[in-house]
């Protein structure tokens, strides 16, 4: 079973994806990771959105930056994979569409993340490199990373 991603605007997601995606959001962010923090920032409304699906169900997500909306570069954020489909490697697949989609609209290869320090090695192989010193984000450890 493979994975298909869509990019879309927010203005373009139906209130049922929407609803998917805040939902594996907060089944991530919030419940798995046992963090309480604010998911619903008001910035979903300024970002594109990459979108995994496989068959129906929106098993993988980003939201994607362009530079200065969020960081002074532009970025991804917010990712996440669905826990019980995180053995196939999607999570691969999803940052490389995502830096797809960065380059493809905002024409540009540098690209920020503040990326939860466990993952370091996992983005350092889609070449990203760590910039500062760690840090906390809603009481978990984060790195900042660049890809230029």
């Amino acid at each position: 079973m493979s994975i298909r991603f869509e990019v879309k605007r927010f203005d373009e997601l139906s209130t049922v994806e929407l609803y998917k995606i805040l939902r594996l959001r907060a089944e991530v962010f919030i419940v798995e990771q046992q963090c309480v923090y604010q998911d619903i920032d008001n910035k979903d409304q300024n970002s594109l959105h990459v979108i995994g699906y496989k068959e129906k169900k929106i098993i993988a997500y980003t939201r994607i930056f362009d530079a200065g909306d969020y960081f002074e570069n532009a970025s991804i954020g917010r990712v996440v994979i669905s826990k019980k489909e995180r053995q196939f490697g999607y999570g691969h697949d999803l940052i490389k569409e995502s830096i797809m989609a960065v380059e493809k609209n905002y024409k540009t290869n540098i690209i920020k993340i503040s990326a939860q320090t466990y993952l370091k090695k996992f983005y350092e192989s889609h070449g990203f490199l760590q910039v500062g010193e760690e840090y906390l984000e809603d009481d978990i450890p984060h790195v900042g990373m660049l890809k230029s």
